[in-house]
This record gives C-alpha cells, sequence and structure tokens, in this order.
C-alpha cells in the first residue's frame, strides 16, 4: 500500500510541480525517487548492455506504468493544496485502495521488472572482457572515492562491489543534507558518474561517455529486502565464478553488519 502511496504521491509532484526537481523520471526505464530512501542501484559501462537487448521488457513496463497511471487518475486536485497536506494523502491512499485493478497491474509490474532485472544482470556477468576493466586497481580506486565521498553528509553506505563493466551500491540516501535541502537519488548518481567517468577517462586516456545513461535502481522495501540487496550484491563476483567468497573480490565494500 505504502508503494502505492508513493506512487500516486511523485506523480502528483510531476503535474501540480513541474519546475521542481522531479521525484519520478524515466530514460528507458520508469525511476522513482524520494528523499529518506533506500536504495539498490546497479549501472554499467556504456556499451555493456546494449538499450535493444531488453526493448521487450521495457516496453512491457512503460505499457503497464501507462495502466496504472491511467486507472489511478485522481480527478482535478487543487492547486493551493500543498503536496504533504493530509488532505491529498488521503485523497491517494484512497484511490489507491479503492481499486484492486491497481494492486493486480502492480504485481504484474513486479514481475516483468524482477525478469528484466535478472535478464539485464546476465548480460553484465557474461561479458569478461570489458574495453575499460572498471576492477582495475587504478579505475576501481577512483569508483569507491566516489562511492564514499557523500557518506555522513548526504547518505549511509551499506554495500558496493566494483564488477569489471558494472557497479552495484545499496545505500541509504539522506532526506535532507547539511544545508536542509532534500537529497535526490538523481544527483547523488549523477555525481558519482561524472566524477568517476572524468578520472578513469584521464587515466585510460579516452574521451566521451564512459557510463551508461540509464541506470537500473530499486528502492528498498524494509529490513528483509535491504539484507538481500546486500547479500546479492556483495555475491556477484561469486555467482560470476571469479572467487569463491565475496571477501576474496578486492571491489567489494560492505558495513559492519556484513564486514
Amino acid at each position: 500500500m505504502q508503494y502505492l502511496t508513493n506512487f500516486f504521491r511523485n506523480l502528483l509532484l510531476q503535474i501540480l510541480n513541474p519546475m521542481e526537481k522531479k521525484e519520478f523520471y524515466r530514460h528507458y526505464l520508469p525511476h522513482f525517487q524520494q528523499p529518506g530512501q533506500s536504495y539498490f542501484v546497479t549501472w554499467c559501462l556504456k556499451d555493456a548492455v546494449p538499450p535493444k537487448a531488453l526493448r521487450t521488457y521495457t516496453q512491457q513496463l512503460e505499457m503497464l506504468k501507462s495502466q496504472i497511471v491511467s486507472l489511478g487518475e485522481l480527478g482535478p486536485a487543487n492547486s493551493n493544496s500543498p503536496i504533504g497536506s493530509r488532505d491529498l494523502q488521503s485523497r491517494i491512499s484512497i484511490s489507491g485502495a479503492a481499486d484492486p485493478e491497481i494492486g493486480k497491474l502492480k504485481e504484474e509490474y513486479d514481475v516483468v521488472r524482477r525478469k528484466y532485472r535478472k535478464a539485464y544482470d546476465d548480460l553484465l556477468d557474461a561479458e569478461r572482457n570489458p574495453v575499460i576493466n572498471l576492477s582495475k586497481s587504478e579505475n576501481r580506486e577512483i569508483i569507491m572515492e566516489a562511492l564514499k565521498y557523500w557518506e555522513g553528509r548526504k547518505l549511509n553506505n551499506c554495500a558496493f562491489t566494483i564488477m569489471s563493466n558494472h557497479v552495484h551500491w545499496v545505500f541509504v540516501l539522506f532526506e535532507k543534507d547539511d544545508a536542509g535541502k532534500p537529497v535526490y537519488l538523481q544527483d547523488v548518481l549523477q555525481s558519482v558518474k561524472r566524477f568517476s567517468a572524468n578520472r578513469i577517462n584521464k587515466i585510460e586516456n579516452r574521451q566521451g561517455s564512459l557510463w551508461q545513461k540509464e541506470s537500473f535502481d530499486t528502492t528498498i522495501r524494509n529490513d528483509r529486502h535491504l539484507y538481500y540487496a546486500i547479500k546479492y550484491t556483495l555475491n556477484n563476483p561469486v555467482v560470476a565464478g571469479l572467487v569463491s567468497d565475496w571477501k576474496l573480490w578486492p571491489g567489494t565494500w560492505a558495513g559492519s553488519d556484513f564486514g
């Protein structure tokens, strides 16, 4: 139910405040971002996963999203009503709860998204010799520095793994930074990817885009989901057959609970 509430809240934020920072955005996939959330994010080298390779899943997700939005129309909203007001939140919650078809579509959306995720990760793990090797010590250190840069200021790191062509990252985003401004996933990812791309390009004596524009981000639902996201992240080198224990892979890092 919280997912549906957040979904409609994010949709209304787009409609009523189009010039403000968006809590919903999309490239090939729909993305949702809210300050104070925990995330499991994966991104890869520019050519690691051709967008067309996953076109079928992308089209299915977009179709399901459109159906959910269509069924969830709330009618004209009072433009003077604050986004966080009790009245507006109540209308969103009631709309989501009153239509079981939305719940069914949301379940179908989750199933397709999991299939997309598996296909995405399988493609990444299948490539063993990328043109730029992210797990090379110099490149790995740059990415680690970027991932830890906002620690304690905009986020708390839970775990990450740097593979040869992609990165898995689990973290808790702060609701506000030390200046009192909301912290958005989109801004943090852009910062980390821009910094690491510039530094790695210099080392590799190359120019142009390093990262694929698309990132695969999942909002962590609860502690159980967080645990499995961290476990999945750390075990990626093991599942890929590169090491027998995640601690043997130099590109992995975990908080004290998993260290």
